[in-house]
């Protein structure tokens, strides 16, 4: 889940798959810093439902992911204590079943040196563990790489000190997130 249209669309499957269900309660949290979250009580009482689930996905410490609890009202009342405990225990319970998939936010950039430095600027990819992700020769090798951007300082700086300065690197501004 990266944006809230996934989360719409992804909602209305549900809703769609399980059209007879009594309420679909859901919350999620967004971006990397978690920055966007919503939580939705789908028709229960105010706060028994919605709440407790993004405090699950809080408490998993997870972002870009939402939890759809569906539920069947077969005519026990809970309660609104019942209904808490019972939405953010289901809520935990599937976060801690759930696969985790790492993506970091890295800095793409090109780079343009002399064939005779290929092996120095291949030793610094390697060592920091930046990825190629395009390649062009001419009078000189041109290679567009991608790091993670905690690391993106150390690895233009280093591909400056191995090179002796007979490198030039050019950001690419556009951000994105890989996978780890």
């Amino acid at each position: 889940m990266h944006d809230r249209e996934a989360v719409d669309q992804l909602l209305g499957a549900v809703r769609k798959e399980f059209y007879d269900a009594t309420h679909h309660c859901y919350a999620y949290r967004l971006g990397t810093a978690g920055d966007q979250s919503k939580a939705s009580d789908g028709g229960e009482p105010s706060g028994s439902a919605g709440k407790p689930i993004l405090s699950a996905i809080e408490h998993a410490g997870l972002t870009d992911v939402a939890v759809i609890v569906t539920r069947y009202f077969g005519g026990t009342k809970l309660g609104i204590g019942g209904l808490v405990r019972a939405y953010g225990e289901t809520a935990g319970e599937a976060l801690q079943r759930a696969e985790r998939v790492t993506h970091h936010i890295v800095e793409r950039f090109r780079a343009s040196f002399p064939h005779a430095q290929v092996s120095n600027v291949m030793y610094v990819i390697g060592k920091l563990g930046a990825r190629i992700t395009g390649t062009a020769y001419d009078e000189e090798v041109h290679l567009t790489l991608e790091i993670r951007r905690s690391r993106s300082a150390e690895m233009r700086e280093a591909l400056v000190n191995r090179t002796n300065g007979k490198i030039r690197l050019h950001l690419d501004k556009r951000e994105a997130e890989g996978p780890s």
